[in-house]
């Protein structure tokens, strides 16, 4: 019987494979219309702080809509984590994208703890969450670190947890284990899944 870590390995792969097969200017139509949904997604329109991650690979890209909220006035917030140190992630608040990230190889897109102000979890209104494949039942499968399902408790209750997702992304069922953490809304470019 296959192991569970076996399954997450090639559903990841799936994803991967998945994105890569579509035409890059159908990607970005695609990516276009989950920004769409995002910007008129009714928790973002009222959240003032959103916690973020910086897109990397396939995923859908975050740039943008991080771009978008600072025009609007809202407050961006990014995380660093230090596994070296094996410390708790801590947020941190971003004003600008240039400047505030970090650009080294290891580091690229990391809040740079010297020109950026602490954040508290507290604050977050609504988080972007990343992930390389979802279900309907707002199952998410990261990246294998397990970094995410460590920081989604440190979030308030009240913070909805949402997935930005190519419909590449979805399968009919993640396999779970008792660390995985649930997402409450999955946006696509077809839909909004709700789990909540």
């Amino acid at each position: 019987m296959e192991d569970i870590k076996d399954k997450k390995l090639k559903l990841r792969q799936e994803a991967k494979n998945r994105i890569n097969a579509v035409a890059k200017p159908e990607l970005s139509e695609k990516r276009a219309r989950i920004e769409e949904q995002l910007f008129e997604f009714a928790n973002f329109k009222e959240a003032q702080t959103i916690f973020f991650h910086v897109s990397r690979g396939p995923e859908v890209s975050t740039e943008n809509i991080m771009l978008t909220c600072m025009q609007s006035g809202k407050n961006i917030v990014l995380p660093l984590f230090d596994k070296a140190a094996g410390k708790d992630p801590q947020l941190y608040r971003i004003n600008n994208l240039d400047e505030d990230l970090q650009t080294g190889p290891e580091t690229l897109g990391r809040p740079d703890p010297r020109r950026c102000k602490p954040a508290s979890f507290d604050s977050v209104d609504l988080a972007i969450v990343p992930g390389t494949a979802f279900d309907e039942k707002g199952g998410r499968l990261g990246s294998g670190s397990g970094r995410y399902d460590r920081l989604i408790p440190m979030l308030p209750n009240t913070a909805r947890k949402v997935a930005l997702a190519f419909e590449e992304q979805m399968f009919f069922q993640i396999p779970m284990e008792a660390h995985d953490k649930y997402m409450d809304i999955i946006i696509t470019e077809k839909r909004i899944i709700y789990k909540i």
